[in-house]
């Protein structure tokens, strides 16, 4: 599925231009979902946590019983090699990714001393700071590490994400503000999540039913040194609604308004767009 544009593969030990195959159509991966995958960005020449997010996925090889083949070290020089093909100035999609290619002699279970393994780059525009958001409920939810690898960054996971974006666009919003096992609000179907309240800032407490994104913890490093408070707690939908402002988390973006939650309306407010200028003022600092 190609989202972007300018794409280039890492397979085989070699860079490829194009969206080239990777997977046969017995691999594990491709008929029992052993697919693991991160994302990490390029804007501006700057490739702000490409480290956290290139050892993450060897993390979610693991979770999913998959050997990791490529050292975090060994991955980030792959990336900015492949990089090095862009203009500066282009805004490029980092996925690095891990599969099953055998299983054992149930098939189910993926052998550990065969996976797969690629770096998908495309360029996908940032998009612009005039961007925003709705949500809406759904009755889909996240779920528990008793019954999925939420502890991975697995594609298994998304085709309950997309049931709950297509839920939601039908009733006319951009996204989903999904419940816990609990019922308490765990992120949108996309993206982890933030609400402001009287000047502080608030978060879902990382309970093991989502990814506790890697934006989202830079964020709060973020905020917290710039003098705001920041709570992990449990928050209800409630919440959200008595909210000032919510934006969202998410590598693809870093920070999207929220400007509806049902029938409640927010403006874009001044600790989302200070949130959105620490990123960048980080990011451009650690080059």
């Amino acid at each position: 599925m190609a989202t972007g544009a300018n794409i280039r593969t890492y397979f085989n030990e070699t860079w490829h231009d194009g969206d080239v195959p990777v997977m046969m159509a017995a691999d594990h991966g491709a008929w029992l979902g052993s697919a693991v995958f991160d994302g990490a960005r390029m804007v501006n020449g700057l490739t702000p946590d490409l480290e956290a997010h290139c050892a993450r996925v060897n993390r979610s090889a693991e979770a999913l019983m998959l050997k990791p083949t490529v050292s975090t070290e060994d991955m980030v020089a792959l990336v900015h090699e492949g990089l090095r093909a862009y203009a500066p100035g282009a805004a490029v999609y980092i996925r690095p990714m891990y599969w099953g290619i055998d299983g054992d002699i149930t098939a189910i279970v993926p052998k550990e001393d065969t996976t797969g393994f690629a770096i998908c780059l495309e360029e996908i525009p940032m998009a612009p700071e005039t961007a925003s958001a709705t949500l809406t409920r759904t009755q889909f939810r996240r779920p528990v590490l008793e019954d999925a690898v939420v502890n991975a960054k697995a594609g298994c996971l998304y085709p309950n994400n997309a049931r709950m974006l297509k839920e939601a666009r039908a009733k006319g919003f951009a996204n989903a503000l999904v419940a816990d096992a609990m019922g308490n609000v765990a992120e949108t179907a996309t993206a982890n999540i933030f609400m402001v309240k009287d000047g502080e800032v608030f978060t879902p407490i990382a309970n093991g039913t989502f990814l506790a994104g890697i934006t989202r913890a830079r964020h709060m490093v973020n905020l917290r040194a710039d003098g705001t408070k920041v709570h992990e707690t449990v928050l209800s939908f409630q919440d959200f609604h008595d909210a000032d402002e919510i934006f969202m988390s998410g590598n693809m973006n870093k920070v999207t308004p929220v400007t509806a939650f049902d029938d409640t309306q927010y403006q874009i407010g001044p600790v989302t767009r200070r949130v959105r200028e620490m990123y960048w003022d980080w990011a451009a600092s650690t080059t």
